[in-house]
């Protein structure tokens, strides 16, 4: 249901409009005034902006360009007694949907706020859709660490220097990756991955060079690997380190040469690749042990770049934060929530052993479990306790009983799945394979409640 705000200052316009908006089934908030519209734009997600242009204090075309610099795809439809055509541009200028006279004409109204709530969907759908599309997002941070990082980015990407990226595990190496290509000459051409640590070393040829037909047992058609994939575009080697050293003799080989062969064939392919290399482990180190080969180091680092932990650049949390409460309240259709500054100084505190992608899993569980305002409180009570700098207790052991903590796991884990699926509860009974009824018993039990969508 879309969620329409009125900010009139007329209270009978207001009310005209609520009637006819409900009867259409729109669920409508009204404010009397721009900076109470101002305050609760910043608080609550709406689908559409019903406003009057003259005002006393902030007027309508006022509140427009504040609320822009918030919610810049929030659709306002300007409505005015006094309109002419400036006034009519003026509004279209500074961002106005549409702009309609008073008194309006109904079936206009109607349809000018069905056809801006529905193109409000579809901006947040194609934002949506895009990241998970594209899996970029904006390298986030102003610390000394993640401007040099840019900066790096900047010279490097539009040469085709091979390139190492050092860090531990979640901290963003493959964000960094991708700035690379998609900076890059090669940014219209391929971007392939290959995590070299989840493929078991006996396949690890097979997946970067391909394999013909009748190689090995099952190799029953001819397969196309990676680096031919990628040709004249990127490809991303991440956790080189976990790469066997049959696979680094035939990298660097295809990286000398710039050619490959096929398992079980014996026709070298040209290929334009540009290599670049991620790991999470000492490779000066491995190369001592004997795990690693040197000239392939050599080869693969021209450029280094090493990713800091999230603990380095605390300074950088609560840019982070902010960012992934917006993007998870978007993609899971939350009300818009707010982290309080005592909250982010708590996140500031925790020891972020799994980085920024543990932050990510504590942002989004603190959206599921807290009321609009995440508090200091909040933090301390559902962020993982174990990683805190300080000596709490780990959240195993704030459970005297197995039961209490088996329910707070399992009210946390429906939570989840109802919301992610809109809070279908048929669709989720079947998802999680439990009956219905048992499933509305445990609503009632955790006392679950569907929040008001804001979108």
């Amino acid at each position: 249901m879309a969620r329409i705000l009125i900010v009139d200052d007329e209270e009978s316009i207001r009310e005209t409009l609520r009637e006819i908006l409900e009867y259409e089934s729109y669920e409508v908030e009204e404010a009397a005034d721009g900076k109470e519209a101002l305050k609760m734009i910043k608080k609550f997600n709406y689908d559409v902006v019903l406003c009057d242009i003259k005002m006393p204090g902030l007027d309508g075309l006022e509140l427009l360009e504040q609320s822009k610099e918030t919610v810049p795809d929030l659709p306002f439809i300007m409505i005015s007694g006094h309109g002419t055509i400036e006034t009519a541009l003026e509004a279209t200028r500074k961002g106005a949907y549409d702009f309609i006279s008073k008194p309006p004409d109904l079936n206009k109204l109607l349809i000018t706020v069905r056809n801006a709530t529905e193109k409000n969907s579809l901006v947040i759908e194609t934002k949506v859709l895009k990241r998970k599309i594209t899996k970029t997002r904006e390298i986030v941070g102003e610390s000394p660490s993640v401007k040099k990082i840019k900066k790096t980015i900047e010279k490097v990407a539009p040469t085709d220097a091979r390139v190492l990226i050092t860090g531990e595990n979640g901290t963003g190496k493959e964000l960094v990756a991708r700035w690379l290509h998609e900076r890059s000459n090669r940014a219209g051409d391929p971007f392939v991955e290959v995590n070299c640590a989840a493929i078991p070393s006996e396949l690890i040829e097979s997946e970067l060079f391909g394999h013909e037909k009748g190689s090995f047992t099952s190799a029953h058609k001819q397969r196309i690997g990676k680096f031919e994939k990628a040709n004249k575009g990127t490809l991303f080697l991440d956790e080189i380190g976990d790469m066997s050293l049959s696979a680094q003799a035939k990298v660097l080989r295809a990286l000398q040469e710039n050619r490959i062969t096929r398992v079980g064939g014996d026709k070298d392919i040209e290929v334009d690749v540009r290599i670049i290399a991620a790991t999470n482990k000492d490779l000066r180190k491995e190369i001592e042990e004997g795990n690693f080969r040197e000239d392939l180091y050599h080869r693969i680092s021209v450029i280094l770049i090493h990713v800091p932990t999230l603990n380095e650049r605390s300074d950088d949390i609560p840019l982070l934060a902010e960012r992934f409460l917006q993007e998870i309240c978007e993609e899971q259709g939350n009300m818009r929530k707010s982290l309080t500054p005592g909250a982010l100084q708590e996140l500031k505190k925790i020891n972020w052993s799994g980085n920024i992608r543990e932050l990510r899993n504590v942002i989004e569980r603190l959206i599921i479990l807290c009321d609009d305002k995440i508090t200091a409180e909040d933090v301390n009570n559902f962020s993982n306790a174990m990683s805190r700098r300080t000596n709490s207790l780990d959240i195993v052991e704030q459970f005297d009983r197995f039961q209490d903590f088996k329910d707070y796991a399992e009210k946390i884990f429906i939570d989840s799945k109802l919301k992610s699926n809109n809070w279908n509860v048929a669709k989720t009974a079947s998802e999680i394979d439990i009956q219905r009824s048992h499933l509305y018993n445990k609503i009632e039990k955790y006392g679950l409640k569907r929040q008001k969508k804001d979108s």
